[in-house]
C-alpha cells in the first residue's frame, strides 16, 4: 500500500496544472515534513514568481482545484500548504497493509540485476576489507529481489594468475591433503606467506613456480587438477565465513577470473582490430580522451602486459560483456571500494566504444568506503596487518554471548547459545549497513553491541519486546482486530508503517540500504513511544486492546521483515 504522502503527489500536481495552466503539468508539489501538519506542500512559493503572483494567492488557487481529498488543507504563512490527512483514511491504508503479504512493497517492472560483490582471493585470507563489500552487496541482492527483479550474483573471486605457480608448488612440497595443505581451509594466509617465504628465498623453487605457471596457462591437465585442489579449499574457507554472515552467496554463484581464460585474446585482438587498443613499450593499451596520469600524460588500460600476460582490465572487459551479452543485464552493480572508481569508468568507456556496452544497460559502481580503527585509520592489527574477518566476527559473538549470559542468565543455556550469534552478528552487519556505503566508520564493538542508540540490538530488542506482548496475551502476534487511531502515539507510529513500502522501493532505486536502517531505527522509536503512552494489555476498552495489539503485529512484521532484507535475524528472545 502506496504511503499517503505518495498518494497525495500526483494530485496536488494534478491540482497545480489545473490552477496555473497546462504548461506546468507535471509540477512537484515539494513535500516537506512539518511540525504543523503530517506534511507540507510548498510549491507555490517555488511558482509564484513564474506565475506573477503572490505565493498565496497561487496556494489558495491550488487548493481550489484539488477537489474532494481525503485531508484537512490550511494555507499558512506566505503559502505554505499544510495538510492533515484524515485518521480514517489512515486506518483504511493501514488495514490494506496489514492484509498485505509484502507490507505495501511494490512489485517493480523486472529487470536483469547482476551484483558483483565480496571478491575474496583464493588462497588468501579474507579480512575486514571484504566485510562491507560482502554485506552491503548481499543487502542490495535481497531488496532487488524482493522488488521483484532478477539479480544474478557474481562472486568474482581472485582464482588465476602468476601466483598459482607458486602455490601450487607450495601444495606439492607439503604434500596434498597434509595440515599444512588444510591451512588454506583454517588460516590461508599461513599457507600464502610459507609459500611466498619459499619463493623469495629459493631460486630452484622460484625457478619450478614460474614453470609451473606456463603450464597452468597452457592448460595441463595435472596442474589444473591441483589448481582446482586449491581453489576447493579456499571454497570451503569462503562459505564458512558466508554461513557465518549470514549471506546469500552460494558456490553457484562463483564467477572468478579463471571464467573468462578463453574469452581474454579475442578480448585484445577485436579491440586491436577495431582502432581502439595499440601498443605501447610492448604492452596493448587503450587510451582514452580525457583520462590523463601523473604530468598530464596519457593514462593507459593496459589490457595485454609486455610479457603476454592478462590483468584485472581484460578480465572486467570480458565480464562486463558476459553480463551483458549473455545474461541479459539491464543494470550492473559493482559494489567495490572507492579506489576502485578511475579502473571501472576507463573499463566501461572502452566496452562503450567496443560496442559491449550499449546506453540501454546502466552500470553503477556502489562506493564502498573503508573501515577505520579508533586512530581514524584503515582498521588493522597491532603489527599492521589486516585484521582478519572471521577473528572479527568470532570476536563480536563472544561478546554478545557475555552480553546476553549477563542480562538474561535466567533463559536456558541453548537459548542464550543460539541468541548470541543472531545478535554478534547483527550488531557488525548493522553498523556497516547504517552508514552510507561510500563514507567511512570507526568499528567499535562496543557501541555496535549496546541495546541503546542506532544500533542492531536495539533493533532486534524491539521485535523480542513485541513478541513478549503477545506471549503475555497468550495469542499470536497477527492482525486481527480494526486498528482505531486515538491517541497522537498511535497516529504516528500508524503514519510510520505505511511508509515501508516506499522506502524499500526507494532503497532498491538509489542502492541505499542505510536508509532502510534510518526507517527501521525511527520505526523503533515510535513504537517504544507508543508502548509508552499507550498501554496494550491494559487499554481502556476490549476494542482499544483489539487495536493496539493488531498495530503492535503490523510493527513486528514490518520490522522483521525489514531487518531480514538487510540480512539480519530478529530473535524471538533477548
Amino acid at each position: 500500500m502506496t504511503a499517503p504522502v505518495d498518494l497525495l503527489a500526483p494530485a496536488l500536481s494534478d491540482a497545480i496544472a489545473r490552477a496555473l495552466g497546462p504548461e506546468f503539468a507535471g509540477a512537484d508539489p515539494v513535500l516537506r515534513p512539518s511540525q504543523y501538519a503530517d506534511v507540507q506542500a510548498n510549491a507555490a512559493l517555488a511558482l509564484a514568481k513564474r506565475v506573477g503572483a503572490s505565493p498565496r494567492d497561487v496556494a489558495t488557487r491550488i487548493v481550489a482545484e484539488l477537489g474532494d481529498l481525503p485531508v484537512s488543507i490550511d494555507v499558512s504563512g506566505p503559502g505554505f500548504l499544510n495538510l492533515t490527512f484524515d485518521d480514517a483514511w489512515i486506518e483504511s491504508l493501514l488495514a490494506d497493509l496489514a492484509a498485505d503479504e509484502r507490507l505495501g512493497v511494490p512489485t517493480q517492472e523486472a529487470q536483469v540485476v547482476p551484483i558483483d560483490y565480496s571478491a575474496p582471493n583464493v588462497a588468501k585470507e579474507m579480512h575486514v576489507g571484504h566485510l562491507r563489500t560482502t554485506v552491503v552487496g548481499d543487502a542490495l541482492a535481497r531488496v532487488l529481489e524482493h522488488l521483484g527483479h532478477r539479480v544474478v550474483r557474481q562472486n568474482h573471486i581472485g582464482d588465476w594468475g602468476t601466483p598459482f605457480g607458486m602455490l601450487i608448488e607450495h601444495l606439492l612440497d607439503v604434500g596434498e591433503g597434509s595440515e599444512q595443505a588444510l591451512l588454506l581451509e583454517s588460516d590461508p594466509n599461513a599457507f600464502y606467506q610459507a609459500a611466498r617465504a619459499q619463493f623469495d628465498g629459493d631460486e630452484d623453487f622460484a625457478t619450478r613456480a614460474r614453470a609451473r605457471v606456463v603450464s597452468l596457462q597452457a592448460g595441463d591437465e595435472d596442474t589444473l587438477r591441483l589448481w582446482s585442489e586449491l581453489v576447493e579449499l579456499s571454497r570451503r574457507y569462503f562459505n564458512r565465513i558466508y554461513a557465518t554472515l549470514g549471506v546469500t552467496l552460494t558456490d553457484g554463484d562463483l564467477a572468478g577470473e579463471s571464467t573468462y581464460n578463453d574469452d581474454l585474446a579475442g578480448i585484445c585482438d577485436e579491440l586491436e582490430a577495431a582502432g581502439l587498443a595499440t601498443m605501447s613499450d610492448g604492452a596493448l593499451c587503450v587510451f582514452l580522451d580525457g583520462y590523463t596520469g601523473r604530468e598530464g600524460k596519457p593514462q593507459p588500460l593496459i589490457i595485454r602486459k609486455s610479457d603476454g600476460g592478462y590483468g584485472y582490465a581484460t578480465t572486467d572487459l570480458a565480464t562486463i560483456r558476459h553480463r551483458v551479452e549473455r545474461l541479459g543485464a539491464d543494470r550492473c552493480l559493482y559494489v567495490i571500494g572507492v579506489p576502485q572508481a578511475l579502473h571501472l569508468e576507463m573499463v566501461w568507456e572502452t566496452a562503450r566504444l567496443a560496442g559491449w556496452l550499449p546506453d540501454h544497460v546502466e552500470v553503477v559502481h556502489v562506493r564502498i568506503g573503508n573501515v577505520l580503527g579508533e586512530d581514524r585509520k584503515i582498521l588493522r592489527t597491532r603489527s599492521g596487518a589486516p585484521l582478519r574477518l572471521m577473528a572479527l566476527l568470532e570476536e563480536a559473538m563472544a561478546n554478545a554471548r557475555r552480553e546476553v549470559d549477563r542480562t538474561r542468565p535466567e533463559l536456558p543455556e541453548e537459548v542464550r547459545a543460539s541468541i548470541a550469534p543472531q545478535v554478534g552478528i547483527g550488531a557488525v552487519k548493522y553498523a556497516d549497513l547504517s552508514v552510507a556505503h561510500d563514507s567511512e566508520y570507526v568499528f567499535d564493538l562496543d557501541r555496535m553491541l549496546a541495546y541503546t542508540g542506532n544500533t542492531g540490538p536495539y533493533l532486534q530488542y524491539a521485535t523480542t519486546r513485541i513478541r513478549s506482548i503477545f506471549r503475555s496475551a497468550g495469542v499470536d502476534p497477527r492482525f486481527e482486530a480494526p486498528i482505531s487511531l486515538g491517541a497522537p502515539a498511535e497516529r504516528a507510529l500508524a503514519l510510520r508503517l505505511l511508509a515501508f513500502g516506499s522506502v524499500v522501493a526507494e532503497v532498491g532505486d538509489d542502492l541505499a540500504p542505510h536508509r532502510l536502517c534510518t526507517y527501521l531505527f525511527e520505526l523503533a522509536q515510535e513504537f517504544s513511544t507508543f508502548y509508552e503512552q499507550c498501554p496494550v494489555l491494559k487499554a481502556d476498552t476490549v476494542e482499544q486492546r483489539g487495536s493496539r495489539l493488531s498495530l503492535s503485529a503490523v510493527t513486528l512484521a514490518v520490522l522483521v521483515q525489514g531487518l531480514d532484507l538487510l540480512g539480519i535475524e530478529a530473535p524471538e528472545r533477548m
